[in-house]
């Protein structure tokens, strides 16, 4: 093969290679996926073992299992996703809102831990909090494209609100005031996103703290954990029992850690190693150098979804990147601040790392779109509407329809009939004259036979 041809096959390569947004947020994620398979193997094995399942790899295969699901389906959404959420967001909606309905009514909701968080049965255990919390990105990022003056006052901005303040209260009610919290900070930044006002954003960011603190104060044990939070040495043994022994774990893991899977916390001293604690755990096995790769990893995710925002090719994909980006590093950041000590406990998951079936399955989903308005998609174009093809097909061809309904030729946007008219009179014209030129010139001829 010459170096010519060569040369024309390697820029064609480079032309079909992904974009860097593109790169960035698929081993960000496969990455963070990965280490949540290590990790919760890690941090469940010796609870599971020793417990009722009697099966240390129990949490293991389900991660497996259901993370497989997720990567097939952020594959087939990382080819289509754009188009197909565009057109089903109002069916997801609806969804997650009976979802979050249902599981609340008696007979329905499974209860873990004195919450109802959860639907279905076995190994079908769905929660719809997390479809919910994605579901109101994708209303969201749809209303403010097809109608930006949303953001123009708080008043306007009362469609974009009600949605969120309803999937909110129904979230809270189960109990599950981290999830909704959560969703509340995404919104928020949809808003930022969308282009409102900073004097709009801070009045709303006071309403969310202050409804933030009421449902603290109106529940006990929230109220014991802040209390916790502020000063966890008031009781050690209770309300402050978690959030010491997660500093106990971070602390003994030092620079380099102890080793993957030689934590000694995870073992009945830590509450909910695997899924809220697990940054503890990864604190713990793989020290401070652990928790700087994993933060890491979200900073390349965020980079690379903000870059994806940015170069999106229409408003709706630059807002649902954006609201994809900021629901996994809200979630990102209450989790790792609450396990080092910097916020209250919540018991929010942490994003693709910690164990939670729903979590892990709709998250990789949301990156398959977030790959797909990467590699460069765009609200597919709305079909026209019947007067609009009617009067299409009316004009191809070089025709078009008079009011009479008879057809006429068009030429070069004109109709021929005038144009016949206006011809038939200039020959008439022309007639005319040929004729008083021939008349003129017999009379000449006869004057000078006369003469």
């Amino acid at each position: 093969m010459s170096v010519l041809r060569l040369a024309a096959i390697g820029p064609r390569r480079r032309a079909g290679a992904p974009p860097i947004e593109h790169s960035l947020l698929l081993t960000a994620t496969l990455c963070l996926v990965a280490l949540g398979v290590v990790m919760v193997f890690s941090a469940s094995s010796t609870t599971s073992l020793l417990g009722e399942s009697g099966d240390s790899a129990y949490y293991l295969k389900r991660t497996l299992l259901f993370g497989a699901v997720g990567l097939v389906a952020m594959r087939i959404l990382a080819v289509r996703g754009v188009s197909v959420i565009y057109r089903l967001t109002p069916v997801i909606m609806a969804v997650s809102v009976g979802l979050l309905v249902l599981v609340l009514m008696p007979g329905f909701g499974v209860e873990v831990n004195g919450a109802k968080r959860w639907i279905g049965a076995g190994l079908f255990q769905v929660q719809p909090s997390e479809i919910a919390k994605v579901a109101l990105v994708l209303h969201g990022a749809a209303l403010l494209a097809t109608r930006p003056r949303l953001t123009r006052s708080l008043g306007d901005m009362v469609p974009f609100l009600m949605p969120v303040g309803v999937v909110c209260l129904l979230v809270v009610a189960e109990p599950d005031l981290g999830t909704a919290t959560v969703a509340c900070f995404t919104a928020f930044a949809l808003l930022v996103a969308g282009g409102a006002k900073m004097r709009h954003l801070g009045l709303l960011g006071l309403i969310l703290l202050g409804a933030i603190l009421l449902a603290i104060l109106i529940e006990p044990y929230r109220m014991e954990r802040l209390v916790g939070f502020i000063n966890p040495s008031v009781d050690p043994a209770g309300a402050g029992f978690q959030a010491n022994q997660a500093q106990i774990a971070l602390g003994s893991g030092g620079l380099f850690g102890v080793g993957v899977g030689e934590s000694l916390q995870k073992a009945f001293y830590l509450p909910e190693a695997h899924t809220d604690m697990i940054a503890a755990v990864i604190g713990e096995e793989m020290g401070l150098l652990g928790i700087v790769g994993l933060a890491s990893l979200f900073g390349l995710f965020a980079y690379g979804g903000l870059r994806t925002a940015q170069r999106a090719r229409d408003r709706y994909t630059k807002l649902l990147a954006a609201g994809l980006v900021s629901l996994v590093m809200v979630q990102a950041t209450i989790n790792l601040f609450a396990v080092l000590g910097l916020a209250p406990l919540t018991g929010v998951p942490l994003p693709f790392v910690s164990y939670g079936n729903s979590s892990l399955l709709v998250l990789l989903a949301s990156v398959g779109v977030l790959l797909n308005i990467a590699g460069g998609a765009r609200v597919p174009a709305a079909k026209p509407k019947p007067a609009a093809q009617a009067r299409s097909r009316n004009v191809s061809g070089g025709r078009r329809t008079s009011r009479d309904g008879r057809l006429r030729v068009v030429e070069g946007g004109r109709a021929a009939g005038p144009r016949r008219k206006s011809s038939s009179r200039a020959k008439g014209r022309d007639s005319r004259r040929g004729n008083r030129r021939s008349r003129r010139a017999g009379a000449r001829r006869r004057g000078r036979a006369a003469g």
